[in-house]
C-alpha cells in the first residue's frame, strides 16, 4: 500500500482498446479506439473519476507545432504524451465515505507525491529534527514555503541546508521561537506577521518527554508549557492570520499516550496540571496529560473557528520513534534504541501529519479528526465540556501571567 502511486486493482485495469484521458477541468473520461467513442464511466467498474485541474508540482503542459500536447517534467527532465494527472485519479466518492490508500509504512513524501503546494505557507515548530524536519522536507519538496520555527538558529540552518541539497529552489525561512518563553512566542508572531499576510498550515510539533520538574520563567511547569500551553498561545495569536486563508489547517501532535492520562472528566482539569507542586509531579503522567490537552485543544479549536474555514486535526505519529524526544535521560535513550527496529521511521511518522494537512482524502471532513496511520481514528475523549473547561483555564492562566485578559483580541 505504501507506494508512490495509488494502489491498482485488477478490476480497475482498462480492457484492450480503451484509453483513459482527462479534460482541462479535471474530469476523467474513457476513449474506445475500436468503436471511436468516449464515455465518462469506467468501462469495467462503472465508476467516475476526477483529477486536479492543476498539473503535479514541477510539470508543465506544452503544445507543439503540430498541435499535439506534451507534458514536461522539469524535475526529472522528461517529456511524455501521457497526462501526469491520471496517475493520481480519484474515484468520486459519496460524502462521508473514506478509502484508505496509505498506512503505517507510508512516508510523508509518498503521501504528497504529485501535489503542487506552490503559494502555500507553513509554520512548523521544532522543524529542525525528527518528525518536524520530515514534515518540513515533504512540504518544501512540493513547493510550499516553510517557516522553521525553532529555538536554535544553528540547528535550523543545518536542517534547511539538508533540504536545499535535495531541492535547491526550496522556499525555507528560519524564525526563532522558544516555547518555554511566552515573550518569545509573541515576538515570533510579530515577526511572522511582518513577513506573511496569511498562513495555510500550522504544525504544532515541538515537544519534550520525560523531563524532570522545572518551572519556566512564566511560572508554568516546563513540559506542559512546551507541549501544550505555548502552542495554545501561539495558535490564538495567529488565529486571524490562519483564518485569512479560509481553508487553513492546524495539526497538533498528540499521542496514543493521551489514553493514559489521569484526567477522565471536566471536573478533574485544574491549574494543578499547569503548575503542579514538586511533590505531586510525575514526568510520564505530565506528558500524558499534555498530550490529552493537545487533543482537546484541537477539538475545541475546530468547533470555535470551523465556520471560518479552519480545520484542526490531532495526530498520533507513532510509538517511540527515533527522534530527539528521548534525550532527557539515558534510560529513555536506551529503550528507544532497543525498540528502533520495530517502530516507524521519522518520515513514516510525518506521513500522518502531511496527510492531515494536504491529502485529498481529508477534503470535506469534519472540523476535527484524530489521525493515526493516515486514517481517521477514535480518540479517548470527545467530551465537549472537557474541551471548554480546558480552554477557559488556559485563557485564564495566560491572562494572569500576561497581566491582560484581552490578549487574544490584539
Amino acid at each position: 500500500m505504501a507506494a508512490f502511486l495509488p494502489e491498482s486493482d485488477s478490476e480497475d485495469e482498462l480492457p484492450p482498446g480503451w484509453e483513459e484521458r482527462a479534460t482541462l477541468a479535471g474530469q476523467v473520461y474513457y476513449a474506445n479506439h475500436d468503436l471511436s467513442s468516449t464515455q465518462w464511466t469506467h468501462p469495467r467498474t462503472g465508476s467516475r473519476k476526477k483529477v486536479s485541474e492543476n498539473l503535479p508540482f514541477g510539470w508543465e503542459r506544452e503544445i507543439l507545432e503540430d498541435n499535439k500536447v506534451v507534458y514536461v517534467d522539469h524535475q526529472n527532465k522528461k517529456t511524455t504524451y501521457t497526462d501526469p494527472r491520471l496517475a493520481f485519479a480519484k474515484e468520486e466518492r459519496k460524502e462521508g465515505s473514506f478509502r484508505q490508500r496509505f498506512d503505517a509504512s507510508t512516508t510523508a513524501l509518498q503521501v504528497l507525491h504529485g501535489k503542487d503546494l506552490t503559494g502555500k505557507v507553513a509554520v512548523i515548530t521544532g522543524a529542525n529534527s525528527g518528525i518536524g524536519f520530515e514534515t518540513a522536507r515533504a512540504l518544501a519538496h512540493q513547493g510550499c514555503t516553510v517557516v522553521f520555527a525553532c529555538r536554535s538558529e544553528e540547528k535550523a540552518e543545518v536542517a534547511m541546508a539538508r533540504v536545499r541539497k535535495e531541492r535547491s529552489q526550496a522556499k525555507l525561512e528560519f524564525m526563532q521561537i522558544d516555547l518555554s518563553s511566552l515573550s518569545s512566542v509573541k515576538q515570533f508572531v510579530i515577526k511572522f506577521r511582518i513577513s506573511f499576510s496569511s498562513l495555510d498550515y500550522l504544525v504544532l510539533n515541538a515537544g519534550v518527554f520525560g523531563e524532570p520538574y522545572r518551572l519556566t520563567d512564566d511560572g508554568f511547569e516546563g513540559s506542559m508549557q512546551v507541549n501544550y500551553l505555548a502552542h495554545f498561545y501561539l495558535t490564538l495569536l495567529l488565529h486571524k492570520t490562519l483564518c485569512a486563508s479560509f481553508r487553513s489547517r492546524v495539526v497538533v501532535l498528540s499521542s496514543e499516550s493521551h489514553r493514559f492520562s489521569e484526567i477522565k472528566k471536566a471536573a478533574e482539569i485544574s491549574s494543578a496540571q499547569m503548575e503542579p507542586l514538586p511533590g505531586n509531579f510525575s514526568s510520564i503522567l505530565q506528558y500524558n496529560n499534555s498530550k490529552l490537552f493537545c487533543l482537546l485543544f484541537a477539538q475545541t479549536l475546530g468547533r470555535k473557528f470551523g465556520h471560518l474555514g479552519l480545520r484542526c486535526n490531532a495526530v498520533h505519529p507513532g510509538n517511540m520513534i527515533n527522534t530527539g524526544l528521548s534525550s532527557s535521560w539515558w534510560a529513555y535513550r536506551l529503550l528507544f534504541f532497543l525498540v528502533r527496529p520495530f517502530t516507524k521511521s521519522a518520515d513514516q511518522g510525518a506521513a500522518s501529519v502531511v496527510f492531515s494537512l494536504a491529502s485529498d482524502e481529508m477534503e470535506g471532513t469534519e472540523r476535527f479528526t484524530y489521525i493515526n496511520n493516515c486514517f481517521p481514528s477514535e480518540p479517548a475523549s470527545q467530551d465537549v465540556e472537557m474541551g471548554e473547561v480546558l480552554w477557559d483555564l488556559s485563557m485564564e492562566c495566560l491572562g494572569r501571567r500576561l497581566g491582560d485578559t484581552k490578549w487574544m483580541e490584539k
